[in-house]
């Protein structure tokens, strides 16, 4: 798995991890048919792909995921859908090519559209 993929299951989990802890919306998730695995389970797979992941790349993801609920944000036409700053060209990855990027204006980890 790539680096890359492997920040996205981890933001994924995260964002799980906030749906189990609020009480209205695990309610309003089973009103709909769907129940969201116990938190206990969530926490164990997390820290089971965190040891995975480079210590310093994990460093920055929590770091964002503290300060702004979200360590990792989606980059559109070039824009940061975090802080909606303009990227340059140059910051761009190669077509087809996943690489880690760090956000200049907010710090989060790209994940390039």
């Amino acid at each position: 798995m790539s680096m890359a993929r492997a920040f996205l299951e981890l933001h994924e989990l995260d964002q799980l991890l906030v749906q189990a802890s609020d009480p209205t919306r695990a309610a309003r998730w089973r009103q709909v048919g769907y129940t969201i695995a116990a938190a206990p389970t969530l926490v164990r797979d997390r820290e089971r792909l965190a040891v995975t992941l480079d210590r310093r790349w994990l460093g920055v993801y929590e770091r964002c995921l503290g300060r702004y609920g979200k360590g990792l944000s989606t980059v559109r036409k070039r824009v940061c859908l975090g802080c909606r700053l303009t990227l340059p060209t140059s910051a761009a990855p190669p077509p087809g090519d996943a690489h880690l990027h760090v956000c200049e204006g907010c710090g989060r980890l790209l994940l390039w559209d």
